[in-house]
This record gives structure tokens, C-alpha cells and sequence, in this order.
């Protein structure tokens, strides 16, 4: 009962970052010229789908999504690339991006649809730097346990088409940006590195990233970053003036569908945090000591209760395990509640990828410590060898939804079913 209550939520959450909900109210009039739709991201085909069924004219354009996320489209191309390691099919669909918008008018509209993913997905490298060399760099700060701000930093000043350089190249053409946030705070820049908005970060801003997490450089890269020649497009220039960004849809969004459900159901929800950052591990003992601090004295909510928390929490790898930062929070989270009862928790990426694995997220239960150790599990060396994948697929409590067609980053509900106050 308590895990199809969690789910519920998790759906609700994915449900209001639904593109064919959060696009039309948002679209552009219709210009004199042509339309162009371009895109990037977990939920970009999904995104141009819900263009063409609400769009009153022609339209045309190349959208690239991962692997597995695309849809039927009739006039935007549809191209399918890696995540979150870019692959060759990635760089082919930006150069190709690039191309067909070069050349537009004043009287032309470009309709660019972002969402998170779309790093990866348009991995086209300044010259001087090879695509391995960009593959190196990413899978080094997606073991490192950089930030999301940090990596697209760095990823903005490798790029020929990040950090506004997309939208600088459409210029004269007008240039609307309809983005569905996966990052903490909702930068714009750090959504897909920003490849149609302003950038104020500096090459020496990455390349302090860099060192500061002992990520070694091909000689190209440091190169670039040093001299300077991977300086992003900055606030002012001339050829974005006029565009147009609008967030269509959020993590806060999210959570706030999940909290109406909930509340629909007779429980109350709190909403902890929308942008929560920190390693998951660390992440989950905090969120467990505030369970304890609910459940046991009522604060800040009595149960029953819902904890809601979004946000992106990071892994180190150090281990042999699959990673995966929402099931290590997970299992963090379980070990420090030690078997509360009426406790129960789930967690998981709103794309339905927690990590490289194609399964969104876990769930626990009072009783998920005490299970695996009579499977002969032992929880702490699952978190140790980042294995949270594998402990709650032994238990059979993972939870997975396939391709959602939307990122809104990560989704955590934390239940406390029963009231439980201490004297």
C-alpha cells in the first residue's frame, strides 16, 4: 500500500513535466518568415511532438534525443545520440544543427527546445579538440563527483555550440528558448550547458574545475582553456539581443503536483527543497535525521506525512558498483534510519534513468535492512562499492518506468505512515 501511495507521487511528478502539458501555452507567434524548431535532451522529441500538434502552418527542423527517447515526428527530424558519454551520432546531428540554422533572416523564427541530457547529446568540440578528448573529460567529472554547474561549466568552454554559441549563430533569425529545468536553481545556462543562452563563466573558471578535482587534460584542452579560445558568448553581445527563455516546466512544479496528490489522499506533504545538492550518501543521512526528527516529534510535519525533496545530488565512484545517485541515496538513507517503523521511501530519476542503468530509482520499507541481510547482503559494502543498483534489485525493489520523455531531475519522497512520538 505505502510503495503504490510512493508511486503515485512519482508519477504525478513526471506527469506535470509532460511536454504536451507544459509546450503550447508557451509557443511563439507565428513569424513571417520560417519557422525553425531545433533541440536537445531527454524530453526534446517529446517537446517537438507537442510543437507539431499545436503549431498552425508549416514548420521544419532537427531535434536530437537519447537513445531510445524518440517519437513519431512528420516535419522535425528526429536523431538519436548517446548519454550520458556523447557518441559519434551526437556530434553529427549538432554540426548539422548548426548548418540549418546559418543563414535565416530577421523575419525567421528559431524554436529551441532544451532539456536536460542535452550535454551529452550535442557534443560538437572546438577545433583543436577531438571528440575522445570531450568523452575523457566528461566520463572523468561524471566519476569525480563534480556538481552540475561545475561539469557544464567545463562543457561550455569545449564547445562549439554550447554557451550560447547555437543561438549567436542563428542571429538575425529571432530566437525562442523553451527550456524544462533538470538543474538546481534553474539556471538556464546549466540546462544542456546553455547552448542559446548568455554565458558570464570563464575558460579559467573551468579550467579551476578541472584541477580542482585532479582531472588530467589532453594537451589540446588545457591548451584551449588556457589560451582562452574556448571563451563562451557573454551578456551583452549584440547577437542574442531580443531572445526569448521561457522554463516550461521544473523540479518545484514537480514537487508541487506530487504535494496536491498527496494531500488529495489525506497525507500531508512537506517540501523540503527543490535544489538539493550533495553527495547522495551524505544527502541521505541528512534527509534521514530529519525523518527521525518527523516522525518521532512531529517537525516539521506530524505523520502521517510526506518529506518531498528534488534537486541532484552526485556520486564518487570509488567502488565496483554501478553507481547511481538516487538508490545510493536510497540505501544511505535506509541504513541510517535503521528500521524506523512506518517509515517508507522511494526515489528516482524523473527521465527514468538512475545513472547509466535503464531503471528510474528504489524503493524501501522498515524491513529492507533486515531482508538483505538474510539474503547474505551486507547494506554497508553495497554503499561502499556504490552498488546501490544491485542491493535493491536482490530485493526486487526497484523501481523502473521506462523512457518518461521528460527530465526534471531527481524525485525523493520520504513517508511517515504512522505517528510515533517520542515522550
Amino acid at each position: 500500500m505505502e510503495r503504490a501511495f510512493l508511486e503515485r507521487l512519482f508519477r504525478a511528478a513526471i506527469a506535470a513535466a509532460q511536454p504536451a502539458l507544459c509546450i503550447p501555452p508557451h509557443l511563439p507567434e507565428p513569424p513571417p518568415g520560417r519557422l525553425v524548431v531545433i533541440g536537445a535532451g531527454k524530453a526534446s522529441a517529446e517537446m517537438a511532438r507537442a510543437v507539431e500538434r499545436n503549431w498552425r502552418g508549416k514548420l521544419e527542423g532537427l531535434v536530437v534525443t537519447r537513445y531510445g527517447y524518440a517519437v513519431p515526428c512528420e516535419q522535425i527530424e528526429i536523431v538519436e545520440a548517446a548519454h550520458p558519454v556523447p557518441d559519434q551520432a551526437g556530434l553529427d546531428a549538432a554540426t548539422r544543427m548548426l548548418e540549418l540554422v546559418r543563414g535565416l533572416s530577421a523575419a525567421d523564427t528559431v524554436l529551441c527546445l532544451i532539456s536536460g541530457g542535452g550535454s551529452s547529446l550535442l557534443p560538437l568540440p572546438l577545433p583543436g579538440i577531438t571528440l575522445e578528448d570531450k568523452q575523457a573529460v566528461n566520463r572523468a567529472l561524471l566519476a569525480s563527483g563534480a556538481s552540475i554547474g561545475e561539469m557544464n561549466c567545463v562543457r561550455r568552454h569545449l564547445s562549439a555550440i554550447k554557451g550560447g554559441r547555437l543561438a549567436a549563430a542563428c542571429h538575425p533569425a529571432r530566437v525562442v528558448t523553451l527550456l524544462i529545468s533538470d538543474v538546481p536553481g534553474d539556471d538556464p545556462r546549466d540546462i544542456a550547458s546553455g547552448p542559446t543562452v548568455a554565458d558570464a563563466s570563464t575558460c579559467a573558471d573551468a579550467l579551476a574545475i578541472l584541477d580542482r578535482y585532479g582531472i588530467g587534460l589532453p594537451p589540446r584542452v588545457r591548451q584551449v582553456l588556457e589560451s582562452g579560445a574556448g571563451e563562451s558568448v557573454k551578456p551583452g553581445d549584440p547577437r542574442l539581443a531580443g531572445h526569448v527563455v521561457r522554463m516550461v516546466a521544473t523540479p518545484q512544479m514537480a514537487l508541487e503536483a506530487a504535494a496536491k496528490v498527496a494531500e488529495e489522499e489525506g497525507v500531508a506533504a512537506c517540501i523540503l527543497g527543490d535544489s538539493i545538492e550533495g553527495e547522495a550518501r551524505e544527502v541521505g543521512k541528512v534527509i534521514a535525521g530529519i525523518t527521525f526528527q518527523a516522525a518521532r516529534r512531529g517537525q516539521p510535519c506530524a505523520g502521517p506525512c510526506v518529506l518531498l525533496s528534488g534537486g541532484e545530488t552526485t556520486v564518487t565512484l570509488k567502488g565496483d558498483g554501478r553507481g547511481g545517485r538516487n538508490v545510493e541515496f536510497l540505501l544511505s538513507a535506509a541504513i541510517a534510519l535503521r528500521g524506523e517503523p512506518g517509515v517508507h521511501g522511494l526515489a528516482g530519476d524523473t527521465d527514468g534513468v538512475d545513472g547509466r542503468e535503464e531503471i528510474a530509482g528504489a524503493y524501501f520499507s522498515p524491513d529492507t535492512i533486515a531482508r538483505a541481510f538474510q539474503q547474505g547482503m551486507r547494506p554497508l559494502d553495497s554503499l561502499d562499492r556504490n552498488d546501490g543498483h544491485g542491493f535493491f534489485q536482490a530485493l526486487g525493489d526497484s523501481v523502473v518506468t521506462g523512457p518518461t520523455l521528460t527530465n526534471v531531475n531527481d524525485f525523493r519522497a520520504i513517508l511517515i505512515s504512522r505517528v510515533h512520538h517520542e515522550p
